[in-house]
C-alpha cells in the first residue's frame, strides 16, 4: 500500500479540490481505523495506516474540531503502571453516527410500546429472542474452533455482523472487545439488549462472563471479560484420601 505522504509540503500544480478530496479520504481512514480497533493512540494509528505521526495528529485535530473524535486518557484495567497514561482518541456519538448504524427510530418506538403495554419483562424477552437468532451462526463458528480459539472465533463472527470485534489476552483470561455497536442508540434506552447479549456470550462460551464496559453507557468500546478455564484439580480426591483412616 502506498503511503499518502501527508507530512510533505503541498505539491505544486495539483488542484485544491483534489487535495481536499485526498485529505478527506485520509481523514475518513483515520476515523474508520478508530471504529474498527477502538480508542487508539497516535502511534497506533500511524502504524496501522502507514502515515507519519505528525500527519495523524493533523487529521486528529481536524476530526476533534468536527466533533468526530475526542481525546481521552487511556483506560487501564488492573494495576496502573508508572508514568503518564497514554492519550487515546475515540469516536464521539456524532462520529459513530457518520458510519452505518442499524438504529431506527421505529425500533425505539416499538420497544417503548412493548414496555408500556406488556412491561419491562417483555422487553427482556424480546431482547433474548432477538439475540437467539444471531447466536445460531455464532454457535456454528465457535463449535468449529478448538477450545483455545473460541473467543477469537466469536469475535470474527461478531465482526461479520458489523460489531468490529477483536479478542485479546488479559490477566487470567481474555477480553472480547466490540469497537462498534449497530444498536448503540437503542441500547442506551433499553439496556436489556446488552444484558441479553452478555447472557448469550456466556451460553456460547460455556462460562460466566463479565461485562466491563459498553458503548451504550458512553465507553469507547464494549468490553467483556472471559475467565480462563481452570483445569480440574485433585483437591477433592486429596481431601477424600486425607479423611480416611490410615490402614
Amino acid at each position: 500500500m502506498k503511503n499518502v505522504g501527508e507530512a510533505r509540503e503541498t505539491p505544486t500544480g495539483v488542484p485544491q479540490e483534489e487535495l481536499a478530496t485526498g485529505e478527506r479520504s485520509t481523514r475518513n481512514r483515520v476515523a474508520r481505523s478508530i471504529l474498527d480497533h477502538g480508542p487508539s493512540t497516535v502511534a497506533d494509528l500511524a502504524g496501522r495506516l502507514g502515515l507519519t505521526q505528525a500527519a495523524v495528529r493533523r487529521h486528529l485535530d481536524a476530526l476533534v474540531h468536527e466533533n468526530v473524535v475526542e481525546g481521552r486518557e487511556k483506560r487501564v484495567y488492573g494495576a496502573r503502571t508508572r508514568g503518564r497514561p497514554a492519550k487515546v482518541f475515540a469516536l464521539t456519538d456524532c462520529g459513530r453516527d457518520a458510519f452505518d448504524q442499524s438504529y431506527d427510530k421505529l425500533a425505539a418506538d416499538a420497544l417503548r410500546w412493548i414496555s408500556e403495554t406488556h412491561g419491562e419483562a417483555a422487553v427482556a424477552e424480546f431482547a433474548r429472542a432477538r439475540i437467539a437468532e444471531q447466536a445460531k451462526a455464532y454457535r456454528t463458528a465457535i463449535e468449529a474452533a478448538p477450545p483455545e480459539r473460541r473467543t477469537d472465533a466469536l469475535a470474527k463472527a461478531l465482526t461479520a455482523d458489523g460489531y468490529a470485534a477483536t479478542a485479546r489476552s488479559a490477566p487470567v483470561g481474555e477480553q472480547l472487545c466490540q469497537h462498534h455497536c449497530p444498536v448503540a442508540h437503542v441500547a442506551e434506552q433499553y439496556p436489556q439488549l446488552c444484558e441479553a447479549e452478555t447472557e448469550m456470550f456466556s451460553a456460547l462460551l460455556g462460562t460466566h462472563v463479565q461485562r466491563l464496559a459498553t458503548i451504550a453507557h458512553g465507553d469507547g468500546v464494549c468490553t467483556t471479560f472471559i475467565p480462563r478455564a481452570t483445569p480440574q484439580t485433585t483437591d477433592n480426591a486429596s481431601a477424600s484420601t486425607a479423611g480416611r483412616n490410615p490402614a
